[in-house]
């Protein structure tokens, strides 16, 4: 299969891992990869602090992108989230209903990782090997808006050598929520704090999610507390084999 990656802002700017981990993986099951030039943000921050009119063109330039593309992959749940709930919606509050189809038909063709290795191409054994002691987090977008549910952890529990240990209160937001976390500081370090708490619990050497954007969060609460804890993307766990160990 012939696969797009939407790489998404976060993966681009600052853990450019992700999705150099999400080609090698999908090139060892034997997909070809390809990666846009021309594509940029989402919009999903734009659209969630209410800058609709900001967005807009972000939805077309995605559309306009990713219109050809049999399939298109995210490293995000969030970013799938805003793809598939809110391009459309965003397009008809300005009146383009031309738009609004087209972001549909593409929407319906964008999928998380999980859910593209899944649901799309059948697989829930990819080769890995991680021996380290792993707990999940599942993001709030990944499981409420895309409802990817146990996916993630069904591809983690065939990982060679890994010792998966379920997270406490593992469906509690981790308070970092894009532009939440500046807007409601003490808030969001409150329930940091009761994440790191759950995490470190485990006894965990790695928290891995499928977004980015949450594991930047817990991960810069971790370091802070020299907890010894990594946080590492689901693609970078699946992505890794024995002789890359």
């Amino acid at each position: 299969m012939r696969i797009a990656l939407f790489v998404t802002c976060l993966a681009d700017g600052l853990f450019p891992g992700v999705g150099v981990a999400t080609v090698r993986l999908l090139e060892r099951l034997g997909h070809e990869v390809v990666f846009p030039q021309a594509q940029t943000c989402c919009g999903q921050m734009h659209t969630n602090t209410g800058y609709l009119r900001g967005a807009l063109p972000l939805v077309r330039q995605y559309v306009d992108v990713f219109e050809d593309c049999e399939v298109v992959v995210v490293p995000s749940g969030s970013c799938t989230g805003s793809v598939r709930h809110q391009h459309a919606m965003v397009a008809r509050r300005f009146g383009d209903e031309a738009l609004a189809r087209r972001a549909e038909a593409v929407a319906a063709r964008t999928f998380e990782l999980s859910e593209l290795l899944v649901d799309v191409l059948g697989v829930e054994d990819v080769g890995a090997y991680y021996p380290h002691r792993v707990t999940y987090h599942p993001t709030c977008h990944s499981l409420r808006l895309l409802r990817v549910g146990d996916r993630p952890l069904r591809l983690l529990r065939k990982v060679a050598g890994i010792d998966l240990v379920e997270l406490p209160d593992a469906e509690v937001c981790c308070g970092f929520g894009g532009t939440f976390a500046v807007k409601n500081g003490a808030v969001s370090t409150a329930m940091l704090a009761d994440k790191m708490r759950s995490v470190l619990a485990t006894g965990a050497e790695v928290c891995t999610a499928g977004d980015s954007s949450c594991l930047m969060h817990i991960g810069g609460g971790l370091s802070r507390l020299n907890a010894g804890t990594a946080t590492v993307h689901l693609a970078e766990i699946l992505a890794s084999t024995q002789g890359a160990q």
